[in-house]
């Protein structure tokens, strides 16, 4: 039994045997089951999020002084995924190893554009050592964006590297923040990394957030480019327009979540005043959500 086994295996006995005494105190005469199954079809319950991710660079100043620690207690929290920013000095083998003790897995990590450019093959063979499913370029520094034309190269840039990680069994995404939707000569530059890249070798990781911060329908993009955002990073905006635990904000998850098509959801909020209980406040306001 590994750790993550261990946390819940009390609550998971606990659940059982409030079940039991329901249901020895609840079940229908037999006459009355096929009307009661059909009622239950009939009112079936709005389905929950099928796993609840964590970026961790939310809580990256509590990993820095106590990386394992930290992910012990993302595993008590509840949640079922990982999405890397740094591997602190962890080998792979020892990331997987934790990984493992903890009962969580990691579809995804965040590679710097730098270090994709200087050692992709470096960046490929760790992540599919690791088993992440997804590179995710999650920035773009100031002086690699300065004209639509820069964009258009980091295009070019993106569906070389996404094809030689589709190769690979991987699959390359780009990250949103606010600036890629600032117009440049009447063109929002996230439309050029859009329509100038292959949907096949390059995904999207669409941040709620920052997207919404600027004024876009989150679902306009999802509608137009079906397919294209396996990923999201769950991330709440306050009424003043700052960061917040999810929960918290203004932001309507459930309906988004509704009509979308995401395979991963990942908490992330950048500055957390108080990460850890951040983090737990994200998750409970998942766990209870209906779509």
């Amino acid at each position: 039994m590994n750790r993550r086994q261990f946390l819940t295996t009390s609550v998971q006995a606990t659940g059982a045997l409030c079940a039991g005494v329901c249901l020895a105190a609840c079940t229908p005469d037999s006459a009355d089951d096929e009307t009661t199954a059909a009622d239950a079809s009939s009112a079936a319950s709005p389905a929950s999020l099928p796993t609840i991710g964590l970026q961790l660079y939310t809580i990256r100043s509590v990993m820095e002084n106590d990386f394992r620690g930290a992910m012990e207690q993302v595993a008590a929290i509840g949640y079922d995924e990982v999405e890397f920013a740094g591997y602190y000095d962890r080998t792979p083998d020892e990331i997987v190893g934790l990984l493992n003790d903890l009962d969580l897995a990691s579809p995804a990590t965040h590679i710097p554009l730098q270090r994709i450019r200087k050692a992709p093959d470096k960046v490929i063979q760790t992540a599919k050592t690791i088993g992440h499913q997804y590179v995710v370029c999650p920035y773009l520094s100031e002086s690699d964006r300065t004209t639509l034309d820069d964009y258009r190269s980091l295009a070019e840039d993106f569906s070389a590297f996404g094809e030689r990680c589709t190769e690979a069994g991987l699959q390359f995404a780009y990250h949103n923040h606010d600036f890629e939707f600032v117009e440049m000569s009447g063109t929002r530059p996230y439309d050029v990394l859009l329509s100038e890249t292959d949907p096949e070798h390059v995904k999207m990781e669409l941040d709620l957030y920052w997207v919404i911060e600027v004024g876009q329908d989150p679902l306009d993009y999802i509608g137009q480019n079906p397919g294209r955002y396996p990923l999201c990073h769950v991330k709440d905006r306050g009424r003043d327009g700052g960061m917040t635990p999810v929960g918290n904000g203004t932001i309507d998850f459930a309906s988004i979540f509704e009509a979308a098509n995401f395979q991963h959801y990942f908490v992330e909020h950048d500055n957390p005043e108080n990460p850890m209980q951040s983090i737990e406040t994200s998750h409970r306001t998942l766990q209870t959500l209906k779509i």
